[in-house]
């Protein structure tokens, strides 16, 4: 997985907290997390653009793919 951070500009996930494999290495790569996102997985899709604010928790579509 953690290949994959080096492309990532954040993490969200649907599970977890601050202890997580992911939200460990992100906090390691300097990239804003934000965990326990219920029903994330299905309300996001690939192509997405979205912006995280870490400190509140929040995820904010910006715009969705395809639009």
């Amino acid at each position: 997985m953690a290949p994959l951070f080096r492309m990532a500009a954040g993490l969200v996930a649907e599970m977890g907290g601050t202890l997580p494999h992911g939200a460990i290495i992100a906090r390691e790569y300097g990239l804003p997390a934000v965990a326990n996102v219920s029903g994330v997985t299905t309300r996001l899709k690939e192509g997405d653009h979205i912006s995280l604010d870490a400190e509140r928790g929040e995820i904010v579509v910006q715009a969705r793919a395809g639009d």
